[in-house]
């Protein structure tokens, strides 16, 4: 497998590491809430192309917290891989879990976590120092304690050979094609739900350009400018 060759939902697996409040808290590198959104629209991404996807989570009950319910509504029968280590490497049934999809010829491993210069960097250079899985880190739906913590640690790890990512962007490669209508509407979904001005230009351009009705449900009644009538001066 190239790095060259682009991802496919054939080729992809997904790991989700320590999305939890806790780690959340000390994220400085972005907008939390930014931050949760675009980890929310990975997980939908994956789950339209049915990719793999492995939720990892540390110290939950004494410390971190719970997933988000956000991420696990996407994923409500997925296991959660609990460890102590920050490193997910460390843990056998997480070794196990990318074994697997990686035995299907899913050798690429799309990275999602938090925090990026200690549980994401740890985590992608063991993995990729023990096998020769390809690790796709996607930079902003992961988060560190800084925006130097974050950029640095996205330094160390492109120069030891990962490739760096965004979730619109790996949305889109497994996309490819807008001609694989299979998933097209679900895609567009996703887009116009999480993708911002992208997302207002997709429902800008179905309804006023296409014709098509709202996607809400609003259904009170839009009443007609009036102007105000002057008040007379006394």
């Amino acid at each position: 497998m190239s790095k060259t060759q682009v991802l496919t939902p054939e080729n992809s697996q997904l790991i989700f590491i320590d999305h939890q409040p806790q780690m959340a808290f000390g994220v400085q590198s972005m907008d939390r809430q930014t931050l949760k959104n675009n980890t929310v629209a990975l997980a939908k991404s994956a789950k339209i192309f049915d990719i793999p996807t492995i939720i990892t989570t540390v110290e939950t009950e004494a410390f971190s917290g719970h997933t988000y319910p956000e991420l696990l509504d996407v994923f409500p029968d997925t296991p959660l891989l609990e460890r102590t280590s920050m490193n997910s490497w460390d843990d056998q049934k997480v070794r196990d879990a990318l074994a697997q999809g990686a035995a299907e010829g899913r050798k690429k491993v799309v990275v999602s976590g938090l925090w990026t210069e200690v549980c994401n960097a740890t985590f992608a250079l063991s993995c990729m120092e023990d096998t020769d899985y390809e690790i796709y880190m996607v930079a902003d739906a992961s988060g560190g304690t800084s925006v130097e913590a974050h950029n640095y640690a996205m330094d160390r790890m492109v120069q030891a050979g990962v490739v760096p990512v965004t979730w619109q962007q790996v949305l889109l490669e497994w996309q490819r094609d807008w001609a694989r209508r299979d998933t097209y509407d679900a895609v567009m979904d996703l887009v116009r739900e999480h993708s911002g001005a992208y997302g207002m230009g997709v429902d800008y351009a179905y309804t006023m350009v296409h014709k098509a009705p709202s996607r809400s449900t609003h259904s009170g009644p839009r009443h007609d400018a009036v102007p105000a009538t002057p008040i007379a001066a006394e």
